[in-house]
Formats: structure tokens, C-alpha cells, sequence
């Protein structure tokens, strides 16, 4: 048996955790090869924690390509060969005319959601402007949204199963940049990088607001290494890239800032 207690001691997604050491015993009892629901990427970053202290499986996670933020795991028994294109998923085509009626990310996620789905079974959705959405799915929902999901806002649209060749996929915006602090604190770094003062990025880190590599920090003395993810809700991301020592002994941080 699975040292539960410890396991989710001080987690922040207590019952999607709970759910994936589920599918931990059961693929070790069964030596199949189990897939979860789609993670956030807050709660895959609880998971990986995790399942850094199981000896007994390892685990993969893909959602559909390299940049997605929600993924599934797959889970096997350390014996048994597990790879990333072993996790099932779908891509769903969304097309429409929202030329005169254009629709966001939240338009086509509660149009999905208004078919019954709960979030958790739902990928990455890609809008794509006038043309309407891609959308990443579990492939045995492919049958049922064809046939209920035919209208976003005033739009309605053919949703359809496409090959992963026809994934549309944009490449993130980006900012560089370089700062030179006199500390790694989250708070100094985070305000360089998003722009905001100093003392409005500490009200920010006290509310719960920033993750660092997708856990939530609200210490903002917390040290920052290269190589980290912060993120701000509502603000986007920004990687710490490498940092050097000045004469002064002062932090150089490169810096990239996702839009």
C-alpha cells in the first residue's frame, strides 16, 4: 500500500492527487498501462513531487505537443516500456465564422463544458481567430462533441476529428530582457520582469496570485534559480534564464517574458 498520508501531506490539489495514487495502485496491481484526466499545469507539478518518491512506477505526460499546458499521464510499472506517444488523445477541428462574432478562449471552453464535459477530460484550446478552434481531447469523446458541440456564442460550427499533422499551433510571443538586482528574491525578480512595482508584485505574492514553476509562493523572499517559471495569473509567464555575478556583486538575469 501506498504511503497516502505522506504523499499528500501540505498538497495544494489534495483530491486530484488522491485520484492519481489511485491509478498508481491500480496500474501496479494490474501491470497495465493507466492514463489519468488532463492536469493543469499546477497540478502536474504537484504530481511530478509526487511521484518522484514511488519506485514502483514511472509515469509520462503529453497533451497533444511539446508546449501544451494541460497534459495526461500515463502510468506503468517500472518493468513495462512507457512513452509519451502511448497517452491517447484526440485533436478536434471547431469551424465557424466569427468574423462578426468573435470568440475567446472562455467562449469555446463554455461551449464544451455546456455539453455536460467537466473541464478535467478538456485539453489545450487553440482559437484561431475567424476560423473558430482547435481542441485537444480524450479520443472517446471525439463521437459525442461531433454531434452535440454545434454552436459557439451566436456561431455555429462542424466539429470534427483532424489528423495531428493539421495541429495549428502558434509560437509564443516573447519579451527579452535583463535586469540587475542586488538579490534572487521573487519579489525583485518577478517586478523587473512583469513591470510592476515592487511593493504591488508583494500584494500579488501575499493574495496567492504567483507560481514558481507552477507551485504557488507567497513568500516573496523566496530565491529564484535559473531555469524557473514564474507566473502571475492573468499577467502570463516569465523564464529565468541565466545568471551571472557583477563586479559589484549584484545578479545579471536574463530574462524572457511570455505575452
Amino acid at each position: 500500500m501506498l504511503p497516502r498520508d505522506d504523499l499528500l501531506q501540505a498538497v495544494e490539489h489534495r483530491q486530484c492527487l488522491a485520484r492519481l495514487l489511485d491509478q498508481v495502485e491500480l496500474a501496479i496491481k494490474t501491470w497495465d498501462l493507466v492514463f489519468s484526466d488532463f492536469l493543469s499545469p499546477s497540478e502536474w507539478a504537484e504530481a511530478k513531487a509526487v511521484f518522484q518518491q514511488l519506485t514502483e512506477v514511472h509515469v509520462v505526460a503529453f497533451g497533444g505537443y511539446p508546449q501544451a499546458e494541460r497534459q495526461r499521464c500515463g502510468i506503468a510499472r517500472t518493468e513495462l516500456p512507457l512513452e509519451s506517444d502511448q497517452v491517447p488523445l484526440a485533436l478536434l477541428d471547431i469551424a465557424g465564422n466569427f468574423l462578426f462574432d468573435a470568440a475567446t478562449h472562455r467562449d469555446f471552453l463554455g461551449a464544451i463544458l455546456g455539453t455536460g464535459l467537466v473541464r478535467e477530460k478538456i485539453g489545450d484550446i487553440i482559437v484561431l481567430g475567424e476560423r473558430g478552434a482547435q481542441v485537444i481531447v480524450m479520443p472517446e469523446l471525439v463521437d459525442f462533441l461531433e454531434t452535440t458541440l454545434t454552436q459557439v456564442r451566436s456561431v455555429p460550427v462542424k466539429t470534427r476529428a483532424v489528423d495531428w499533422q493539421q495541429l495549428k499551433v502558434r509560437p509564443p510571443r516573447t519579451k527579452e530582457m535583463t535586469t540587475v538586482e542586488a538579490s534572487m528574491r521573487l519579489d525583485a525578480i518577478a517586478s523587473a520582469g512583469f513591470g510592476i512595482s515592487r511593493s504591488k508584485m508583494a500584494d500579488l505574492i501575499n493574495a496567492g496570485d504567483v507560481r514558481v514553476n507552477w507551485i504557488t509562493v507567497t513568500r516573496t523572499s523566496h530565491t529564484i534559480e535559473p531555469g524557473d517559471l514564474v507566473a502571475i495569473r492573468g499577467k502570463g509567464r516569465l523564464q529565468i534564464g541565466d545568471v551571472a555575478t557583477t563586479k559589484k556583486q549584484r545578479y545579471r538575469v536574463q530574462l524572457t517574458r511570455y505575452l
